[in-house]
């Protein structure tokens, strides 16, 4: 009965009534809640990867670029592989490897 008493009289305290209802109030009911911030960190992860790996391809394109513009055999080789184009005097056959 004693420790009964004393939770009720910390109940009708007016400031852990106060800091309830303030804790209540932006967990739940705020514009800015605590879920809408877990969501945008989460979405903010899944963007910094993304431009992380964004980098990454703008680096290879721009190396691969670098190589076209100065390398002759580069040249031919990216129209080889990539438009399928070959010499009068040649024979293309393509194969497909079997994805499993």
């Amino acid at each position: 009965m004693k420790y009964f008493k004393g939770a009720l009289s910390v109940l009708k305290n007016k400031y852990f009534l106060a800091a309830a209802f303030f804790l209540v109030w932006m967990a739940f009911f705020d514009p800015k809640d605590w879920g809408l911030l877990l969501e945008k960190r989460a979405k903010l992860k899944d963007l910094e990867k993304s431009e992380k790996h964004l980098n990454i391809q703008i680096a290879d394109t721009r190396a691969e670029l670098n190589m076209l513009k100065t390398n002759a055999q580069t040249i031919e080789k990216y129209a080889r592989e990539n438009y399928y184009m070959k010499k009068d005097n040649e024979d293309l056959f393509i194969v497909n490897p079997e994805k499993k």
